[in-house]
């Protein structure tokens, strides 16, 4: 098993136990040649994976040996809870160094979730103009666009023509590390078009920039969510786009690394909820863990109480055939089960912006039919297990009916919870399902039970 798990990792990471382990010995020894050696040739992605590996006195032990070892690169890619504790170990000069070559909207990401004393060590070390970027995309609302964008921007007046723009970016200007496109603005710096550097490098010298602009120029507000930027660069095939403030006038730039990670980070949070378990890490401390998991749980003992109450209503149905004790727990199962299966479809196409209010009663149509479909296959076969289980032909028919009616309304809730909660303000991922679960455990009991008692005794 072992072996499978290292070979898995240096498939996906291009880190492997030995590596690892080659490096705490070479920390252990104090040998900082050593660990330059083994860390170097590694990419950013994959040095932070060897942090994250290791405990926090051997992270601890590793900084005091690598010295100028630790770059911005490598902090963007850690958890943010050892992000937080690097930069809090780290000397002013050697904040310095790692900030030093990031764009700023890099710089904003690592900085913007730190507590005030960790912004402003790390601001205290940023240059003049560059400390003043990153507290003016500090301003903007947290997840907005102005609070992402990038202020390095390569633009150019619209009237300008392919040679003038290649020997502009040739004239020796600062331009960024990294930029697919050249925005064209108006006498007044609004953003009118923007054209790649592919067709820029390909057209003419005489060709006008306007000529060969892009279809798919599109325009955001520093206060436009991220989330809603990262699903239109999704939607439109987007590579870059200008972002404006109050004035219209051009302030940065979003790139797609920056939204696709927004996006990925929207996804993984709602898969985190889902479960019930916030946005916790393997990093985390067992308090921090048990602080983020302990409300939810909370919550599912109370649903599982109230489950409980509708029981106690049937004590005496019962009590007159034990059966029924054995087999409920099958009822309420399989519509967690489905309302589970339909709530993850419903939120994941609510987080893709694929339900809307145009087809959400059709959803709600099909997930019904489909808990419908599926109710009636395992109603047949509950149905003859109940019977060839305790022999009582009309005890299998009411698990059948038990089972058709919870799957229908698991279908339905798990699809109209998210998107009530969603109209009602609340986080559809957070909450849905606590409730979907109660639905389906109270519906099951109820329907099973109250069957029983009307049908069998």
């Amino acid at each position: 098993m072992a072996e499978l798990i290292e070979d898995h990792e240096e498939e996906a990471f291009g880190v492997t136990e030995s590596l690892v382990d080659g490096v705490l010995e070479a920390v252990d020894a104090g040998d900082a040649e050593q660990v330059d050696f083994l860390l170097d040739p590694l990419h950013p992605a994959d040095i932070a994976h060897v942090i994250e590996q290791i405990s926090p006195r051997e992270r601890r032990d590793l900084l005091d040996v690598w010295k100028g070892g630790m770059d911005g690169e490598i902090l963007s890619e850690l958890d943010e809870g050892i992000r937080e504790e690097i930069i809090e170990s780290l000397a002013p000069a050697e904040l310095a160094e790692a900030f030093r070559e990031l764009e700023s909207d890099d710089v904003v990401d690592l900085v913007e979730y730190l507590d005030e004393d960790q912004q402003e060590a790390v601001l205290d070390v940023l240059e003049g103009p560059e400390r003043v970027v990153v507290e003016k995309a500090l301003a903007y609302p947290e997840e907005s666009a102005g609070r992402h964008m990038q202020v390095e921007i390569v633009r150019a007046p619209e009237h300008w023509t392919v040679g003038e723009t290649i020997d502009f970016m040739r004239s020796g200007i600062d331009l960024p590390d990294q930029f697919y496109h050249v925005v064209l603005v108006d006498p007044k710096i609004k953003p009118v078009a923007y054209a790649t550097l592919g067709r820029i490098l390909s057209s003419p010298r005489s060709a006008k920039l306007r000529d060969i602009c892009e279809e798919s120029f599109r325009v955001f507000d520093v206060n436009d969510t991220a989330a809603d930027v990262a699903h239109a660069f999704n939607h439109y095939h987007l590579i870059s786009a200008p972002v404006v403030d109050e004035d219209d006038r051009l302030v940065g730039v979003i790139t797609i690394d920056d939204a696709m990670t927004l996006l990925d980070e929207e996804h993984e949070e709602d898969i985190l909820r889902l479960a019930g378990v916030g946005e916790g890490s393997l990093s985390d401390s067992v308090l921090e863990t048990t602080r983020q998991r302990l409300p939810w749980l909370g919550v599912n003992l109370v649903t599982a109480i109230l489950a409980s109450m509708v029981i106690s209503l049937f004590e005496t149905t019962i009590s007159g055939l034990v059966a029924l004790a054995v087999l409920m727990p099958i009822v309420a199962s399989m519509g967690g089960n489905a309302g589970t299966q339909s709530l993850t479809v419903a939120v994941r196409a609510m987080a893709t912006r694929d339900l809307t209010g145009s087809n959400v009663w059709r959803v709600i149509r099909k997930e019904m039919m489909v808990g419908l479909l599926n109710g009636l296959v395992f109603a047949v076969l509950m149905g003859l297990v109940g019977y060839v289980w305790f022999g009582t032909p009309m005890l299998g028919v009411v698990l059948a009916l038990a089972m058709v009616i919870n799957l229908v309304v698991a279908g339905l809730a798990g699809t109209m919870v998210p998107v009530a909660l969603e109209r009602a303000g609340v986080d559809p991922a957070l909450a849905s399902g606590a409730f979907v679960t109660t639905v389906t455990d109270v519906v099951g009991f109820f329907a099973f039970l109250g069957l029983a008692g009307w049908m069998l005794l």
